[in-house]
């Protein structure tokens, strides 16, 4: 791996100077989330995570944004005996394995957030330990705007980052959070002017990989004990909440609307 690194079909790994640099890499669809994508991210924290020479960890997405959410477009994955897409399976065996490496790799994890973070998206950048953000970026939990519930972690990663309330108005309300507003909330660490994110975040990476990895591993242990002990059990209700609401009137209508570019009609059911 040394000085190189790894190209997969949707994510590229660059390494260099002790720093891997996860490149989210489906720019023409704003690096939205299929299978292969999963899968792909899977492989690059597990080279991460096994290679000696990174030390520190960065993510980031190529093209004008971080990632769009999960692609709407591509449910190409398994169904259910009712023809609804198997959203349990897809999170259990896809998404969570991601978040999981990403909290259990004993090496600091930057987020470079450009432009959008949304939804399972959003929960990505909020997984790791540290987000900084350009000035335009936001963050946005879609879910509620296609009849779903957070998932990827999210209903755990904001409560523990800015409080019940403000993770009810963000699960609820379905709005953007720009990113002067997410580091005024505490959802991140630090705004950047656009032009400067690669560097900066260049810079953030840099340090840590110098820094005291052990250290690192260990706070990085700690923080998951007293915040995400109950990770699991929490990633579990996701997934079984998740697939009853895809199985769910107003979730059809919702991606429909959403694939038709139109408002939803919600009915509650």
């Amino acid at each position: 791996m040394s000085g190189a690194g790894m190209t997969l079909e949707t994510v590229n790994v660059h390494v260099a100077d002790g720093a891997a640099t996860v490149e989210l890499n489906r720019p023409e669809k704003l690096n939205a989330w299929n299978q292969q994508f999963g899968l792909d991210l899977q492989a690059a924290f597990r080279l991460c995570a096994e290679s000696e020479e990174v030390r520190a960890v960065m993510i980031t997405g190529a093209g004008r944004g971080f990632s769009s959410g999960a692609d709407l477009t591509d449910l190409s994955g398994e169904s259910t005996d009712e023809g609804r897409p198997n959203v349990y399976k897809a999170l259990t065996e896809v998404y969570h394995p991601v978040m999981r490496a990403i909290r259990e790799i004993p090496k600091p994890v930057v987020a470079a957030v450009n432009g959008p973070a949304v939804g399972i998206g959003c929960s990505l950048a909020l997984c790791s330990d540290l987000v900084i953000a350009a000035e335009s970026a936001y963050f946005l939990l879609a879910f509620v705007n296609i009849g779903l519930v957070p998932d990827g972690g999210s209903s755990l990663f904001v409560p523990t980052r800015v409080g019940f309330a403000r993770a009810t108005e963000l699960s609820m309300l379905g709005e953007r959070l720009h990113a002067p507003q997410a580091l005024e909330w505490g959802l991140i660490n630090r705004v950047v002017p656009d032009g400067e994110l690669r560097e900066r975040a260049g810079e953030l990476i840099a340090k840590l990989a110098a820094g005291p990895t052990s250290s690192y591993a260990g706070t990085k242990r700690q923080l998951n004990n007293w915040l995400y002990a109950r990770m699991e059990e929490q990633l579990e209700l996701e997934a079984s909440i998740q697939q009853e609401m895809a199985g769910s009137e107003d979730f059809v209508e919702g991606a429909t609307a959403f694939l038709q570019k139109r408002a939803p009609n919600f009915r509650g059911s």
